[in-house]
Parts: structure tokens; C-alpha cells; sequence
């Protein structure tokens, strides 16, 4: 895998934390001292705050302030991921998303997480794998995360899709006949197995894959981040909490490769995310 920058910026996680919180830009001004025309430049990452003013930031929005000067302000990338032998990558084209391709060999099995973009790096991927397509799991309803989904299904028609029933519809006909997802269901998949998380607050459905120390996050967590929340009855503190309580629960070794961004481990979310 590519070296990927991080996905959000210091005006992405502000942005993403005020609407949380919902604290517009004169509260945040209010409650940090810092001159309105000055937070807004930060949050449009028209110009960097100073450490002291990131703390500031940080304390008001209830993030922690070392963790959002780290990730905000790009003193801190995860460190380089080193792609397993049963691991595939790629970014959607033309969004950008990442897209992911699990294969186990010696079964002779596959199976492709988020297809979007462009189906044809989809489909070669796993015919050049020489597997057979066994799931197509997608982690949420965005476009940049499913689109691909009927052309995938359309190639491998014997592969199962599996979404939340929450954002299945959504996706509209492509999502006919898919799977639905509850918390620790398993998919067997070759020797093992995949497990099924849901994680509400992106979106109501999303959800995350576990498989071999691997969780797929969508856009539920990114690397020194989290995705925006597109409720309608999921919201910021459901997000949080899926977040502590299904991926925080990991071992500290868990590799996290989510939607957009590189990929990361539980323990250097823990250790640098600022939404915890």
C-alpha cells in the first residue's frame, strides 16, 4: 500500500466536532477567547493555530488537546503498514475510497470490501487473485463506498452481498437478496471466518469486518480521525461509543484500515486520535 496522507485536516476535525457538539464557530470564539475571523480561518485550514490555540480549540470541543495538535496540525502519521499476503489494495477511482480484496489461497475464496468506483480493477482483482468471489461486503451506503456494487455482483453473481439493513435500501437494487448484519455474526470464509460489527454514527448501518486482526472501518474511523455523522437516528455520541466499544475493544495490535486514509492500529488511535 501507498504511502496515503492523513484523510482530515485541523478544520475537518474541528468541523466534524463542533457539528457534534453543536458549537458554531461564535460559541467556539466565545469559549476559547480566539478572535471569530481567526477560528475561521483554522477551520477552512486557511491558516495553522498556534499549539496553544489548537489546545484551546481541542478543550472546548471536548477532544483532547495534545492528540488534535499531533493529528491536526500532521505531527503524527501512522506508522508505514506492511500489506499481509492475503490482503489486496486499491483506491476507487475516481473518488478517492479505498478499496480492499481478502483472499485466502489455499480455500480458494475471496471477498471484496466497498466496491466503488470504476468495476473493472474490482473484477480483474479478483479474477487475478484466481478465487472465487464468496462475499461483497460493504460498510455503508455511500456512493463512493458502493456504486460498484450491482457491476461486481454482476460478474461474480454466485457472491453474497452484505450490508446493514439500515442502509440496504439506500443502495436500491443492488442490494437486493444481501445479507443483513448483527453484532458478532461470522461469515465462514476458508479456514476461518469473518466477524460482523455494527457501528452506528457515520451511518445508521454502518458497520465494520473483522478478519485475521484486521478490522475494515469504512468511514466509521480514519487514521488520527472519525467520518462525518448522516444520522437520521444515529448520531455523534452513538459514533463515539461504537467507536470505544466495538474497535477500542480490539487488542492494541489490531490492524485498522478504514474507507479513506491509511491505515492505522487500535493502539495509535487510542494513542492519537483527538475524539478520544
Amino acid at each position: 500500500m501507498q504511502t496515503i496522507p492523513l484523510e482530515d485536516t485541523f478544520g475537518d476535525i474541528t468541523g466534524k466536532a463542533s457539528a457534534g457538539r453543536g458549537l458554531d464557530v461564535s460559541h467556539l470564539a466565545q469559549a476559547t477567547g480566539i478572535e471569530r475571523s481567526r477560528l475561521e480561518s483554522f477551520m477552512a485550514d486557511k491558516a495553522q493555530p498556534s499549539e496553544a490555540e489548537a489546545h484551546a480549540v481541542a478543550r472546548a470541543l471536548k477532544l483532547d488537546p495534545a492528540k488534535l495538535a499531533d493529528s491536526g496540525l500532521v505531527h503524527w502519521h501512522p506508522q508505514a503498514f506492511t500489506m499481509p499476503s492475503w490482503l489486496r489494495h486499491q483506491i476507487n477511482a475516481p473518488y478517492p475510497s479505498n478499496g480492499y480484496l481478502v483472499i485466502d489461497t489455499v480455500a480458494g475464496v475471496g471477498a471484496v470490501v466497498d466496491p466503488a468506483g470504476k468495476p473493472k480493477p474490482i473484477v480483474d482483482a479478483v479474477r487475478n487473485a484466481g478465487v472465487e468471489l464468496a462475499y461483497i461486503l460493504v460498510t455503508h451506503k455511500h456512493r463512493d463506498h458502493a456504486d460498484a456494487l450491482a457491476e461486481v455482483r454482476r460478474a461474480f453473481p454466485k457472491a453474497l452481498p452484505v450490508i446493514h439493513e439500515l442502509d440496504a435500501p439506500e443502495v436500491g437494487a443492488a442490494a437486493r437478496d444481501a445479507r443483513g448484519i448483527r453484532d458478532g455474526d461470522r461469515l465462514p470464509f476458508g479456514d476461518g471466518a469473518i466477524e460482523l460489527l455494527h457501528t452506528p454514527g457515520h451511518t445508521d448501518g454502518s458497520s465494520c469486518f473483522l478478519y485475521r486482526g484486521t478490522i475494515f472501518t469504512g468511514d466509521e474511523l480514519f487514521a488520527g480521525s472519525i467520518g462525518r455523522v448522516f444520522g437520521p437516528h444515529m448520531g455523534y455520541a452513538e459514533q463515539l461509543d461504537s467507536i470505544r466499544s466495538k474497535i477500542f475493544s480490539l487488542p492494541g495490535d489490531a490492524v485498522v484500515l478504514p474507507g479513506h486514509g491509511p491505515a492505522s492500529t487500535v493502539a495509535q488511535e487510542q494513542a492519537h486520535n483527538p475524539f478520544f
